[in-house]
């Protein structure tokens, strides 16, 4: 069992909390009972970190109570948690629906996006180089395990939408200007929606990729929270 947190080995994992080598080692951090079990249906875990004392599957660290403290993300940490590998995945055309997120900040809108995504039948997620990075143990909470269940892919959206084109897929932006009510629109076999940033929207290179612009019709406010929208038109055309 490790029981400081001077430890080498600790000291590589605590590392993992940063994008920097998350990027570097193709490894990330998960915590508690239930994101390690949709990890598993994934087979994407490396090794079990836990002061349990109880015998894994998987390779094994044990460390102490308060080791376990450092390298968790809460206050009150569940006893286990795991390092797992990223997978690289490509675009999979055989999808019926799409959802294409454009430099999304929020960790929070990120990962309940993703988690609806699944619920709705979007298995396929597009996000752009510069969105908030799906690894980052807020997004993965919110996600509550659907990251582990829908293929994402990260690349320039410009480039994602003339592949999706070549492939006869409709693209639709997000947008007030020059959008039309989503009402106007009948489900296709097969469709990709495109949300934007949280305070800029869509932005414009991107726009102008896209077959049409739809927004949702609304009464006394501004605007919708990105999630809230994304879930909205996932629904509408589910």
């Amino acid at each position: 069992m490790i029981t400081s947190t001077k430890n080498e080995t600790i000291k590589q994992i605590i590392q993992l909390k940063q994008k920097k080598y998350r990027d570097e080692t193709g490894l990330f951090l998960i915590e508690g009972y239930h994101l390690i079990e949709e990890a598993r249906k994934n087979h994407c875990i490396k090794t079990i970190i836990t002061s349990l004392n109880e015998t894994f599957n998987e390779d094994t660290i044990y460390v102490s109570d308060n080791v376990m403290k450092k390298l968790a993300f809460t206050k009150t940490p569940q006893p286990i948690m795991a390092i797992c590998c990223k997978k690289e995945n490509n675009i999979d055309y055989a999808s019926s629906r799409y959802l294409l997120l454009d430099q999304i900040q929020d960790p929070g809108n990120c990962g309940t996006m993703i988690r609806t995504a699944l619920a709705f039948g979007y298995h396929q997620l597009i996000l752009s180089k510069d969105c908030v990075d799906i690894y980052n143990d807020k997004v993965i909470r919110a996600t509550q395990g659907a990251l582990f269940h829908v293929n994402i892919v990260s690349m320039d959206l410009c480039d994602a939408i003339d592949l999706l084109h070549e492939h006869h897929i409709e693209v639709y932006g997000s947008a007030l200007e020059n959008g039309q009510d989503i009402h106007r629109f009948e489900r296709k076999d097969k469709m990709a929606f495109v949300m934007g940033n949280e305070g800029n929207g869509v932005s414009k290179k991107v726009l102008d990729k896209c077959d049409q612009c739809i927004y949702i019709p609304i009464d006394d406010i501004d605007s919708l929270n990105v999630a809230i929208a994304a879930s909205i038109i996932m629904y509408q055309f589910c």
